[in-house]
Parts: C-alpha cells; structure tokens; sequence
C-alpha cells in the first residue's frame, strides 16, 4: 500500500474496521504515525483475491538500530498487529511477501505480534499477559466491579482533591509527555521520541486523546489511549513519584472507564500487556482483569537468535540500573535516540 495514497488507505482502513480481530494497530494511521515519529518506515502488504478483494493484511514496520539490530515488525512500537486475515489462504502468500521484503531491506529478524501465527517459527507465549474487560452500566456500577481493596484505593484518590482533564492539544501533550518521561525513567527505559505522541494524536484524531491527573497545577499522571471499536486501549500512561500518594494512577483509570463509556461510547477496556509476574500486571490483577497470554513469533533469516529488545532480559540488567540514576534532562534528551530502535 503506498502509505501517501489516501484511497488506498482509506480502503484497508474500511476493511480492517470490520474484521472480529483488528486492533488498532493495523490501522494505516498506526503505520503512518510510527513513520513519521520514529523515523521508521512503514510497509504495509495486503493480499487481493482475484475479484479484488481483500483477504488479508500484513502491517510491517522497517526498524533500524545501531543497538538492537535491524527488524521487520508487525506492528512497530505496539502490542498487537500481527497478520490479520479473512481467509487462512492468505497467510502463505503474505509470510512469503514478508520473507521476500525482509531479505531485500537486509533485515535479519521478522516480528508478529499477535494474529494467525506460522507455527514453524519461533513462538513466545509466556512472557506477556493481556488484561481486557467490559465495562459496566454506569461509575457506580464501575467502581463496584473493582474489587474491595483497589477500590479503596480509588476512593481515596476520589477524595484528594485531584483534577482531571482530557484533550489532545498541545498543552495536553506537553503534560503527559512531562509525566510519561518521568514514569520510564524511573522503570530505567528510555523514553520514546515526543514526535511519536504528537504523531499518533494527529493521525487519530478523535479516536486518541489524552486524560491527566493533576493537584493544584501539578501533574501527577496521564495516559495516552486509543479507541477503536468499542473499546479504549490506554496504552502510553504513568506517574510521576509524587502520583502514589495521591492515588492519582488509581483515579486516572477509573476517571478514564468513565470517559470511555460515557463521552466515547465505549463497552470495552483493554488494560493493555503486560510482563508476566511483573509489578504492572499485578496491579491490574488488583482491578479485578484476568491475564490472557499473548502469543508472538519471530524468525530468524541468518540462522541466528532473534533480537532481544526485553529490558528484563539479563543482559540489560546493568543498563536498567544505570538509566534510572540519570537525571531527567539527560534520560530525556537521549531516551528518545534509543527508543525509536526498539520497535
């Protein structure tokens, strides 16, 4: 698909809205977002059948590191994406195309996230957990459905004095970039480019926007989510060390249930993944969401290990440390020229 093609794009766009699968991560405004903010670019493979219909799609992001190698991912920089079909006939032929591409751009490893996966190819089912449920009639229907002890912690945060906004514009950005960027360094990752955030708000439109938690003027937490289909997705969010105490984290959920049913129509929250028998799927276990593994696949083209970009992976055991001692002006102005490797 030629991502500048609005016709074109507009058409898998349709295709993909109405497939029991999709996600948005195989949107063609994923795709264009990650591009125009990581600097990664993006192909996107679809599969005709001869009277032009679409039976397949194949989302692919090229990523280049200096540090973490080079992939071909599907999708890059999200938790989902993967193949994506209304007919199984089509996965040989976008595999094939995929293989094909991934050898002429010199890229060693190929991604899945997710989607009809080829069994022949390395798979990882334990390592991440996904976390979704519906959403209830109305907040206090909501705040019911959560368990005693998080819901305690939600009415303190209810009861702190705490504000709550939503928009997409800049200032929005600025706030929940300043909160975000704080909330990975203290996890010891680097931070993802801002051009990404701004990306995906302009690509999405109504369909992403931007909820904070704030106590008198300053920031405490706020998430980045996604709406699609029904349901929201908040998918880049955080803390800064202040928002434990205040119960911010806790109220920026519950505040955002409430905003996806009531404004976005939604019936559906998606917690997002997590790693398995980390601190963050704990803390949604405690919401009341039950862990789903998720399902990756990677290949290796040369015969070797597939890349390893998992910060809990041994190997990065001293750079997580050291990252979480830099200053935030530091972590922030070099986060962003290593995270857009990671893909």
């Amino acid at each position: 698909v030629d991502m500048a093609d609005v016709q074109a794009c507009g058409r898998v766009d349709q295709w993909v809205r109405k497939q029991p699968g999709a996600t948005p991560f195989h949107l063609t405004a994923w795709s264009r977002a990650v591009a125009r903010g990581c600097g990664q670019r993006a192909h996107y493979l679809v599969a005709d059948a001869l009277d032009g219909q679409i039976m397949g799609v194949l989302p692919l992001t090229e990523v280049r590191s200096p540090l973490f190698g080079n992939a071909l991912a599907s999708s890059g920089f999200a938790v989902g994406g993967g193949l994506l079909l209304a007919d199984l006939s089509a996965q040989g032929s976008l595999l094939d195309a995929a293989i094909a591409l991934a050898r002429k751009l010199g890229c060693p490893t190929l991604e899945l996230r997710g989607g009809a996966l080829p069994h022949d190819w390395h798979i990882d089912e334990t390592t991440y957990l996904g976390f979704a449920r519906d959403l209830t009639k109305d907040g206090d229907a909501e705040l019911l459905a959560i368990p005693r002890k998080q819901r305690a912690e939600v009415r303190k945060g209810l009861g702190n004095g705490l504000d709550v906004s939503i928009g997409n514009d800049d200032a929005a950005l600025a706030a929940h970039y300043s909160v975000y960027s704080e909330s990975v360094r203290n996890l010891g990752t680097p931070v993802f480019p801002r051009d990404l955030f701004k990306a995906v708000i302009d690509e999405f439109g109504p369909e992403a926007d931007i909820l904070t938690v704030s106590r008198e003027g300053q920031m405490l937490a706020s998430v980045l989510s996604l709406y699609f289909n029904g349901t929201v997705m908040p998918y880049w969010g955080g803390g800064t060390a202040e928002a434990r105490s205040a119960r911010a984290n806790d109220l920026m959920y519950f505040a955002l249930m409430n905003h996806a049913r009531d404004i976005k129509g939604c019936t559906r929250f998606d917690f997002g993944r997590s790693k398995a028998g980390t601190g963050p799927a704990a803390f949604k276990k405690n919401w009341g969401f039950e862990g789903t593994p998720l399902s990756y696949a990677k290949l290796a083209l040369d015969g070797s290990a597939p890349r390893d970009i998992n910060p809990m992976s041994a190997r990065y055991r001293l750079q997580v440390s050291l990252w979480q001692k830099l200053p935030l002006a530091i972590a922030n102005r070099l986060g962003p020229l290593i995270a857009r490797g990671l893909g």
